[in-house]
């Protein structure tokens, strides 16, 4: 009964929606604190750089695959292969599309 009173006596002065504002949260962004660019951007260059050459070895394994196959007549190397360079290609493809795709579901990255 006091809680039923006391919204009524809120509402009745009208304090109620101002402490409703009040109470809703704000939009938080987060900041990265100084000097922590430089190193996130160093680490995505590394990591840039690394995937490119894992693409590239694995490239030349399957290629490599491939020939072996050929070159012995072993059927399923050359299939190994093959199947190396399809999915290297659709990993690259996802490499460049994914961000984007968590880009989008992120958005700016603030709350509220």
């Amino acid at each position: 009964m006091f809680t039923s009173l006391l919204a009524a006596q809120l509402w009745a002065t009208s304090k109620l929606p101002s402490m409703l504002a009040v109470l809703t949260p704000l939009q938080v962004c987060p900041v990265a604190p100084p000097g922590a660019q430089v190193q996130a951007d160093k680490l995505s260059g590394y990591v840039l750089w690394g995937i490119g050459i894992i693409f590239i070895v694995g490239v030349v394994v399957a290629v490599a695959s491939i020939a072996a196959g050929r070159i012995f007549h072993s059927p399923h190397a050359s299939k190994a292969g093959i199947v190396g360079v399809l999915v290297i290609l659709i990993a690259a493809i996802l490499y460049v599309i994914l961000p984007s795709i968590v880009s989008g579901i992120m958005g700016t990255g603030c709350i509220g």
